[in-house]
């Protein structure tokens, strides 16, 4: 059985199987966390990245993941998966659900026993926290037998929100 670990940091660092990146929907790299996940993973990741089939210009449609491996960094696959973009998306919650999910999906099939996760939406994508934090923490408790699961949190509030969420979902 496996746990999950909240963690305020660098998710680029992580000692994982699979490091899960919020990317968009062509899988080019871009700001926030996608842009940190292919500058510390090198040009290899692009590259792997443009291999996959495109239909639309999207390799990746929103609540979708795709896995590669991942280039420089120290864990040896990057799952890809594009959150919703809050505002806009007809069916936000649904489709966050489906980017754990399915990224969760992904790593099963290529046998991970560790995966790392930064808090999909919460960024330019503008998904609430407290609401994106118990989405994924309620589909990470789904998952955590089998895997040890770690969220990476890149600032002090989020950190905050999703200690707070876990709490509350696990001493219910």
């Amino acid at each position: 059985m496996g746990q999950i670990h909240i963690l305020k940091g660098d998710i680029t660092t992580a000692q994982v199987d699979a490091i899960v990146n919020a990317a968009n929907s062509r899988m080019l790299g871009g700001g926030g966390v996608d842009g940190a996940i292919h500058r510390a993973a090198g040009p290899k990741l692009l590259a792997e990245c443009k291999n996959v089939p495109s239909v639309n210009g999207q390799r990746c449609p929103t609540g979708e993941a795709r896995i590669t491996s991942a280039g420089n960094l120290s864990a040896s696959y990057v799952i890809h998966t594009v959150g919703p973009i809050y505002n806009i998306d007809k069916a936000p919650r649904e489709h966050l659900i489906n980017a754990y999910e399915n990224s969760f999906k992904l790593a099963l099939s290529h046998a991970c026993q560790s995966i790392a996760f930064p808090a999909i939406s919460c960024g330019v994508y503008m998904y609430p926290h407290h609401e994106a934090a118990e989405i994924a923490l309620n589909v990470a408790l789904e998952y955590v037998n089998h895997f040890d699961i770690y969220f990476y949190l890149f600032d002090e509030p989020l950190f905050n929100i999703f200690k707070q969420t876990y709490r509350q979902l696990t001493t219910i």
